[in-house]
């Protein structure tokens, strides 16, 4: 159980209201929590679609996993949504700009209700950010541009990177305070060349976009990807990672098989998260596919290396 304390704090996320209860998100090592989730997945046509527009999973009551529905785009995202004691942050935001099609801003507006009734506080705000620019990821950040209380970050390469501190030093691990819970942010390019990775140490996630997910890994920079595999192995040899999370899932249940591009229907795929160990297989990958550009199918993945 999470301690929690009232009174009024000054983080770099905010100022705290006095009627809040503070909620110790740091003195305790993350939880392993099953993800046992049985996510939307499309449907055989259209008409017979009778999922949600946007899945919500809460992992637990500070944290939610969201899923697009494949009717909408086959990209399928899935978006973060965690909160901290001052701020919540959305991590990415989708693969749809029409609130009436994709209504993001109105979802995350409704679990950010219910949390502020189960956690009370004064002026509490949203923060965006993205996992990388690629358009299935920041589609929907024209929906939070006149939301009060919000900061929308920049997913292009000088906005994320002048945010982070990644222009004046790459290798340096950013850290976004949320009061309280602090992520902690990686630059990770391969797949493209702003791609961030977020470590939460409150559940142990390690976000890592589309650089890794149960799918195709295209890699726009064969050198640099090699070194952000390295890297997340090195990071995560120091952290407890629960669970290493990307944002598509492209497999099938069958070793080495994925569904073709724009498919919307996946009846059968295999679970979102992954392990540290796999980090390991891709790096294995990586030097087994050494110069050889082209589609490399794994168990668990494929990587597509574009021909430099």
């Amino acid at each position: 159980m999470r301690r929690t304390r009232s009174d009024k704090t000054t983080l770099a996320g905010g100022v705290m209201g006095v009627h809040g209860q503070w909620i110790d998100f740091g003195s305790e090592a993350p939880v392993h929590r099953a993800l046992d989730v049985d996510w939307i997945h499309g449907s055989p046509s259209a008409k017979h679609n009778t999922d949600p527009d946007i899945q919500v999973h809460a992992y637990d009551e500070h944290t939610f996993i969201l899923r697009q529905n494949k009717a909408i785009n086959y990209e399928a995202p899935f978006l973060f949504l965690v909160f901290g004691n001052t701020r919540a942050v959305l991590i990415d935001t989708g693969a749809t700009e029409s609130a009436e099609f994709f209504p993001l801003r109105r979802v995350v507006d409704e679990v950010v209700g219910r949390w502020l009734a189960a956690h009370p506080r004064d002026d509490y705000g949203l923060l965006v950010l993205h996992t990388h620019a690629h358009r299935d990821h920041i589609s929907g950040d024209a929906q939070f541009a006149d939301r009060p209380g919000t900061t929308v970050v920049g997913a292009d390469l000088d906005s994320a990177w002048a945010y982070f501190g990644f222009a004046d030093e790459a290798d340096r691990v950013a850290r976004v305070d949320l009061g309280g819970r602090v992520l902690e942010c990686l630059a990770t390019p391969g797949h493209h060349k702003a791609a961030v990775t977020y470590y939460d140490r409150h559940t142990g996630f390690l976000l890592t976009g589309d650089t890794v997910y149960p799918g195709r890994l295209y890699v726009e920079d064969w050198a640099a990807f090699g070194r952000t595999v390295d890297r997340l192995i090195a990071f995560a040899g120091t952290r407890p990672v629960t669970h290493v999370l990307g944002c598509h899932i492209e497999m099938t249940t069958q070793s080495g098989v994925d569904y073709p591009v724009r498919t919307t229907y996946q009846p059968d795929e295999p679970p979102l998260e992954m392990t540290v160990d796999h980090l390991r297989d891709i790096r294995a990958a990586i030097d087994e596919i050494g110069t050889r550009p082209g589609r490399h199918p794994y168990p668990g993945f494929v990587i597509c290396r574009e021909d430099d």
